[in-house]
């Protein structure tokens, strides 16, 4: 029996896996985490042979706890299982140690699939990934591109930053506490080296990342 689990902070995605897998004998779902944190203590208790997991997440960037489950959990194979269908967010996936990418419109048959092939040891990347990827070749052939690698949520607080709001105004507006933003706005400091607001929001622009 292979264990399964879900780290993804929207219910009705977590219980459309559940409808999915219900049936598959050889297949259990273990556990259900809305947040980084809440799995990182899950995973203390119990390792599952694959974690779904989302890119998103309320108190931590996806891309981030991929590289901390991989370095604790060395032969849990891990399948990101989002909306972003960027290339840049899926090479830095897999550079983290994922073993697979599916995008959250998936058909039941492919999610079968993405599991049957990790647990084989090999890498899954969904169609529309794949695609996404081979698009993009030629970046992938001289290294990661140099914009930086933003999750969805950060390229939000990031808009909204340049549209004036400050970290409360933006923490009530998106519904996350304060210190969930103020790390997100840390984050995005480190990730574009930036020194302050103005560098930032300017460096932004200069990639395009801004409306």
């Amino acid at each position: 029996m292979y264990k399964i689990l879900i780290i993804d902070d929207h219910p009705l995605v977590i219980d459309g896996v559940r409808t999915m897998l219900h049936d598959v004998q050889t297949i259990t779902i273990i556990g259900a985490c809305k947040t980084a944190s809440e799995a990182l203590v899950f995973l203390e208790q119990e390792i599952p042979d694959i974690v779904l997991l989302d890119i998103s997440l309320p108190d931590m960037d996806g891309l981030q706890l991929c590289g901390e489950i991989r370095n604790l959990y060395k032969d849990c194979k891990i399948l990101g299982l989002t909306s972003t269908n960027e290339a840049g967010i899926i090479i830095h996936f897999m550079q983290k140690g994922g073993n697979g990418y599916l995008l959250k419109n998936m058909e039941r048959e492919e999610l079968l699939e993405a599991i049957d092939t990790v647990l084989d040891g090999k890498i899954y990347l969904s169609k529309a990934a794949n695609q996404k990827v081979l698009e993009n070749f030629h970046s992938l052939q001289n290294g990661v591109s140099s914009v930086p690698v933003i999750t969805r949520r950060e390229k939000e607080i990031m808009q909204l930053l340049s549209d004036g709001l400050t970290g409360p105004q933006i923490a009530e507006k998106l519904y996350l506490s304060h210190h969930t933003v103020e790390t997100h706005r840390k984050n995005l400091f480190k990730k574009f080296n930036a020194n302050n607001l103005q560098m930032l929001l300017k460096i932004g622009r200069e990639y395009k990342l801004l409306s």
